[in-house]
Parts: C-alpha cells; sequence; structure tokens
C-alpha cells in the first residue's frame, strides 16, 4: 500500500504532505505529477497538498480542476479510496464536485498566516485518533478560505454531521474573533456523504511533530495511516 501525492504547477506543500505520510507509516509515498492517466493500484490514500496550482489563474483551483489527473482521482473516490484535500486541495475538490461549496476571499480580503484553534466535530476515518469536542491548534495560510454554501446545502452538512472541523477559540467556543475567514458556520474543513473524502483548508502537516513547535496535526495523518494499514 502507499500515500499518492499529487503535484500541480505551483503546490508547495506537496513536500510537507509526503514527510508527513512517509514518517508515520512503512508504506511507501510516492508523488504523482498532475499530466499522468492513472493511479498506481497499490495506493491507498490520495493528498492532493495546498499551494497555488497554476498560480490560482481564474480561480483557486479551477484549472485544476481539467488536468488530467483529477480524472482518476475522481474516479479512485468514487470507488471508496481516502482522499484528502488540504487548503488549496480543498479548493480543487470543491471545484471538482467531490465535496459541496466554494471557497471564498476571506472576509478582511487579506491573505491569512497564523495559526487557529480548530473543534473537532466529528468521528471519521480522518479523526479517529481525535475525540470528538477535541480543540486542536493547526496553521492556516490562504487568502480564499472563506467556506459559502447555499442554506439547503449547510443543513444538510449539519443534518448528517458531516461537518468535520470548524473555528473555535482555545476553550472551544466559536465567536466572531475566532473565525479567520468568514467561513458560514465557522466551518474549516467537511468530508462527503460516504466519509472517504476531507476537505480542510487549515494545514495539519504544518503542525505534524514537535520540531515545528506543535504536533496536533499528526491525529489526522495517524487516523488515515489506520484505516489503510
Amino acid at each position: 500500500m502507499s500515500y499518492g501525492v499529487i503535484v500541480f504547477p505551483g503546490s508547495n506543500c506537496d513536500h510537507d504532505a509526503y514527510n508527513t505520510a512517509g514518517k508515520l507509516s512503512s508504506a511507501d509515498v510516492r508523488y504523482i505529477w498532475h499530466k499522468e492517466s492513472s493511479i498506481p493500484s497499490d495506493v491507498k490514500c490520495i493528498i492532493i497538498p495546498g499551494g497555488f496550482s497554476y498560480g490560482d489563474y481564474l480561480r483557486c483551483g479551477a484549472v485544476a480542476r481539467f488536468s488530467s489527473v483529477m480524472n482518476e482521482v475522481i474516479n479512485f473516490a468514487k470507488k471508496g479510496g481516502l482522499l484528502i484535500g488540504i487548503c488549496n486541495g480543498f479548493q480543487i475538490l470543491t471545484e471538482c464536485g467531490l465535496l459541496p461549496g466554494a471557497l471564498l476571499r476571506n472576509k478582511s480580503l487579506n491573505f491569512l498566516c497564523r495559526d487557529t484553534y480548530l473543534k473537532v466535530n466529528n468521528s471519521s476515518v480522518f479523526t479517529s485518533q481525535y475525540g470528538e469536542g477535541d480543540v486542536i491548534r493547526i496553521p492556516i495560510a490562504h487568502g480564499e478560505g472563506n467556506y459559502y454554501a447555499d442554506d439547503n446545502t449547510l443543513k444538510s452538512l449539519q443534518d448528517n454531521n458531516l461537518i468535520a472541523f470548524t473555528y473555535v477559540t482555545e476553550n472551544g467556543e466559536e465567536s466572531s474573533g475566532s473565525n479567520p475567514n468568514g467561513s458560514a458556520l465557522s466551518i474549516a474543513g467537511i468530508t462527503n456523504k460516504q466519509g472517504n473524502v476531507l476537505g480542510m483548508m487549515p494545514h495539519p502537516e504544518r503542525y505534524s511533530e514537535e520540531l515545528l513547535g506543535c504536533s496536533d496535526g499528526l491525529g489526522v495523518f495517524e487516523s488515515i495511516n489506520l484505516a489503510i494499514s
């Protein structure tokens, strides 16, 4: 088994994702270039990392959605393969329809790069190593992380318990001050109904070991590793 890390022109967190996944498991980790037309059969989890795919021309993720590898990524996910999109990866997942909604410009219209606190809201293959209600510290680095969806979609996310992470204070409370980008319902990450696709704007790979100043993000990768081992 192995992890596959998709690489687009403009990806800048691919090495971080590669290193974090590789340190947790004896499984292979391989890069998958955006022009590839197939996914290796032993890949059990695909990571779409953060960055600025294709320079974020048009909209974030809008060009990447049409790269040849994404047809295979979509088929992989529809067959039940685990897929996580981080930051730009989350944007790409909404653009290709694997996750609902869209990521708009931050409410402040500024690029934000700082720590945030997230509440773990559901139990899934991506969060099994956390407790529901846990508060974790994870950094963000984005200009378009303002999650938007219509009222029916937001209600469906709530009713089906698909909101994986929300922005909160250090004490676990939601407030206007804890929501850095204006996201609806303070959403920081969501899963699909099947539970095998996760999109999140904060970067768990950047806080995956104490050497980086915090290891709160490690649980995401430990959860994935447990699911595919």
